[in-house]
């Protein structure tokens, strides 16, 4: 496990807590909202990777060993999931044979400090999509989890959204509405890139609180209406834009 002055992984690779270090926000290439599950028993790694992608803005479940989250990839739609090979109980190599013999598909990076050529190969042949060896730097990390999903998705590498009036660059996270730019906070940028992939098409609240958020669905929660609040203030200041549904959540209407 990592130590706060330094030790050593579990196949011996040593580790300095000054090698999981995040880079500033401003360094961060924003892209579309995904919801990543991390299964990872180190809590400094674990802590490492959830921070850095919530800060990327996207929604993040954690689980400490494989049982569990075996359990979350077999009942939530994650876009993505990061997975430690040697965990507790129930293996990284394990778990991902029982995802893809119930025929999950979700996109895997597996994790581990191993680096052997068979290593790697064992790990692709369990059924992951990607192997990454410790210490590693979160850009490349962030990098590779994105790679997976626009493959998975057959989805283009755009850096921008525009509909109608409204354009929002993901790189620059730039934001305009009728030619106006428009300050953000991060929780609304994300907000906004979801609508905007979205344009047309109603999404409920469940669907965003899912996306953009790490939560489930919470009846009590209203979490969605003060930002939604927030960002119309902002872009939509006579709800011409973004219409809610009653009963079914919101859609976001381009201007021509």
């Amino acid at each position: 496990m990592l130590g706060d002055t330094g030790s050593e992984s579990r196949a011996g690779v040593p580790f300095s807590a000054g090698q999981y270090q995040l880079p500033k926000e401003s360094a961060f290439v924003h892209c579309d909202s995904m919801r990543v599950l991390v299964v990872e028993d180190d809590a400094k790694i674990a802590s490492f990777v959830v921070s850095g992608l919530k800060q990327a803005g996207h929604a993040v479940d954690h689980a400490p060993d494989g049982e569990t989250g075996l359990a979350l990839a077999e009942t939530t739609g994650y876009d993505a999931a990061v997975v430690d090979v040697m965990l507790p109980g129930l293996d990284g190599l394990s778990l991902v044979r029982r995802l893809r013999s119930a025929r999950r598909q979700v996109p895997v990076l597996f994790l581990s400090a191993k680096s052997a050529v068979e290593d790697r190969i064992r790990g692709l042949e369990s059924g992951a999509d990607d192997y990454l060896t410790k210490p590693f730097a979160f850009s490349e990390l962030l990098a590779r989890i994105q790679a997976l999903v626009r493959r998975a998705t057959h989805a283009p590498d755009a850096t921008r959204l525009v509909a109608g009036d409204v354009s929002l660059d993901l790189v620059t996270r730039e934001v305009t509405s009728a030619g106006r730019p428009v300050e953000l906070q991060p929780r609304e940028f994300s907000l906004l890139a979801f609508l905007l992939r979205h344009a047309g098409h109603p999404v409920s609240k469940t669907k965003i609180l899912e996306q953009v958020w790490d939560y489930g669905f919470d009846p009590q929660t209203n979490v969605v209406d003060v930002v939604m609040h927030r960002l119309r203030g902002k872009i939509d200041p006579d709800h011409s834009r973004i219409e809610t549904l009653r009963g079914v959540g919101y859609v976001f209407r381009p201007h021509a």
